[in-house]
């Protein structure tokens, strides 16, 4: 996909959550939060619940979409002769040791980088996608470890569960940010501005949006620490269904190519196998991945 396809979808798909987002606020009679008398708790509440949750499952109900067409999937038919048909009946056969209610989709997308990921709004309606890199990277053991892995995110119903947390997270920051703005506000206000709860719009403008920032990177760090707990759920699943030792291959074959990671999509990679480096302190807070060699470790350790 050019850039210029994918500014126009994010346009697009930005567009359609907006207008979606406020006729469900004008349907629910949801009013303005900032009037006369100030601060209308009530109304700030279901104003951010709407928005912060809205935007989230709106994202999730277009995952598929979003996946197939930024990262140009191309769904392949489940009578693939060769290489391609062998990964679709892998996915199947998974999918049954997992007792998926529906078999999922299953997609390659032209990349260099070694990589999959599984995305889709229910466990009966999901998408398994492997990069061309993988496929001429790993053996069948290690793609099936990989396999393994996406599918038990499937299983474990690990997209809808982020959505939720993401969605909470999101309302949280809106509204916090906004109450603090308005109560810094009306500090740096007459006496006169704020017995009539008026506050100073610059002041409140520029305080909410430092503190929807800051406020943004704790809850960055909240959804990251979950996402790295359900990597290490799926490492786990994957080495149930298809097997310890091909899940524990598959795992050292990506440390082998973590370098070769696509950064060009950041919205997929929380849901990529391969979240790639770590980095500092910071960057280990907000990582969506834990490292790969704790993960190895962790397999290796675990009970059979």
């Amino acid at each position: 996909m050019t850039w210029a396809k994918r500014i126009f979808f994010f346009l697009i798909v930005n567009l359609a959550m907006m207008v979606t987002i406020n006729l469900v606020l004008a349907l629910l009679g949801v009013g303005p939060y900032l009037n006369r008398n100030g601060l209308d708790y009530t109304n700030l509440a279901e104003f951010c619940f709407v928005w912060g949750m809205g935007g989230a499952f709106i994202s999730l109900m277009l995952s598929k979409v979003i996946a197939k067409w930024t990262m140009g999937v191309q769904v392949v038919d489940p009578d693939s002769p060769g290489e391609l048909g062998n990964l679709v009946q892998t996915v199947y056969r998974l999918a049954r040791a997992a007792n998926l209610p529906r078999m999922p989709e299953v997609g390659v997308y032209d990349s260099p980088e070694v990589n999959a990921f599984a995305t889709g709004p229910t466990k009966g309606s999901a998408l398994v996608a492997v990069s061309s890199g993988l496929l001429r990277t790993m053996d069948r053991d290690q793609i099936e470890g990989v396999l393994g892995h996406e599918i038990t995110h499937v299983a474990n119903g690990d997209m809808v569960t982020l959505t939720l947390i993401q969605g909470i997270v999101n309302a949280f920051v809106m509204f916090l940010s906004r109450v603090l703005a308005f109560a810094v506000s009306q500090a740096l206000s007459s006496k006169d501005s704020r017995d009539s709860g008026r506050s100073n719009g610059g002041v409140y403008f520029i305080v909410m949006i430092l503190s929807q920032i800051v406020f943004g990177l704790i809850g960055m760090m909240i959804v990251a620490y979950f996402s790295r707990w359900r990597e290490f759920r799926a490492d786990a699943g994957g080495a149930r269904i298809a097997g310890r030792a091909k899940m524990i291959g598959a795992l050292q074959r990506l440390r082998s190519y973590s370098g070769a990671v696509d950064m060009a999509h950041p919205n997929m990679q929380a849901f990529k196998i391969n979240g790639g480096g770590v980095g500092n302190a910071f960057m280990r807070l907000s990582a969506t991945h834990p490292p790969l060699d704790e993960r190895i470790r962790r397999l290796e350790t675990m009970q059979a």
